[in-house]
């Protein structure tokens, strides 16, 4: 059986979690945590980064940061993790969900617009299989209304918009190091600040509530609870272990845009009619983050991904809409999201990781091919 995933091992991560074992700090925040830290914000540009145990966690930051109060609303993509949503319901928002474009299942200006209130005080865009979101008329739109923009860039390491990177447009941005990500730690993420409004809070909330970072800078000479907050910091383990990818981050992507290459060259005479190739648009880059098709039918994807288990590939669907979920059907708004539901019932998702062979992809390519001849 050919895997729909592998996490990827560069060879290094048993030497730095040895480093960790003999160290004095291994709760979090000592070098590794630092050197992380460093990388994304010189390679990027990013105004400020902190490690945190999960994607979840970075978004439930940005939720706090964002200071919602009751009857406030945030605008959020259907088709996404559930994570997306969750992180503002915990704050007591109403999510309001959005309908993706066309051509793509990232949402757009345009089915944003419509849903803007005297509410709204979130818009937040999650940059699907690492494809920016058109995030100019996005951020134009927030600033009409001043709204706060999160990105959900959970899938967008290494992905740039008209030459910006993911995760570095909105005020803020998290980011996911799961381990079905390009990079990982098993588990972990990364909040983004990038405004200077939320950076102080930003480093209490992760410190439990207190000012304990700035106690170890020397800034003041004790620390205290100062606000709300939680244990969103990962132990050195995670971040030693996140390093070790850090570091062949740019063999990782040369690899994976590879493979994705191998895939689109290899199904590129599919018949247009019957199924669709991922679309990039122009102010996007490709980070190869996965290969997906969008079938034709909810019964035509149940097929092909019961063929290609028969030939010895596994692949698998995506998300099922958060509007018509069995936990908030009862609180949408009833309004239909037909791309939504389209991607929910028809995109499948072929293997995609380091470890993939060209031989492996023309394997699953015939497969994919021979069933739909």
């Amino acid at each position: 059986m050919i895997l729909f995933n592998k996490p990827y091992y560069s060879g290094k991560e048993l030497a730095y979690l040895e480093q960790v074992c003999h160290s004095t700090t291994m709760s979090g925040n000592g070098d590794f945590t630092k050197q992380c830290h460093r990388f994304f914000e010189e390679r990027y540009g990013f105004r400020k980064c902190l490690l945190t145990t999960s994607g979840t966690d970075a978004l439930e930051m940005c939720a706090m940061l964002c200071r919602l109060q009751p009857g406030d609303e945030v605008i959020v993509p259907s088709y996404t993790f559930v994570s997306s949503a969750l992180a503002f319901l915990r704050e007591g928002a109403r999510v309001v969900f959005a309908d993706s474009g066309p051509d793509h299942p990232d949402i757009t200006a345009e089915t944003i617009r419509p849903l803007v209130t005297s509410r709204t005080k979130v818009i937040v865009v999650v940059h699907y299989a690492g494809v920016a979101c058109d995030m100019d008329p996005i951020m134009a739109l927030a600033q009409e209304h001043g709204l706060l923009v999160v990105e959900d860039a959970a899938q967008a390491i290494d992905a740039f918009y008209k030459g910006r990177p993911l995760g570095g447009i909105g005020h803020l941005g998290a980011f996911s190091f799961h381990e079905s990500k390009n990079i990982h730690c098993g588990e972990g993420g990364m909040l983004v600040v990038n405004d200077d409004r939320f950076v102080r809070r930003s480093e209490i909330l992760w410190e439990k509530g207190t000012n304990r970072a700035e106690f170890y800078r020397g800034m003041v000479n004790k620390y205290g609870w100062c606000d709300m907050g939680s244990s969103f910091l990962p132990s050195e383990f995670n971040a030693a272990y996140l390093w070790s990818q850090l570091e062949q981050l740019d063999d990782i992507q040369h690899k994976r845009l590879q493979i994705w290459m191998w895939y689109h060259e290899a199904l590129a005479d599919l018949p247009a009619s019957r199924v669709k190739l991922p679309v990039i648009p122009d102010y996007a880059t490709n980070n190869a983050h996965m290969f997906f098709l969008v079938c034709a039918s909810l019964e035509e994807r149940t097929r092909l991904i019961a063929y290609l288990k028969e030939h010895g590939v596994q692949a698998t669907f995506h998300y099922l809409p958060l509007h018509a979920s069995a936990y908030y059907h009862d609180q949408h708004d009833g309004r239909p999201l037909p791309a939504c539901d389209h991607f929910g019932d028809c995109l499948v998702r072929l293997p995609l990781y380091y470890e993939l062979t060209e031989a492996e992809v023309n394997h699953i390519a015939e497969a994919v091919k021979a069933f739909y001849r």
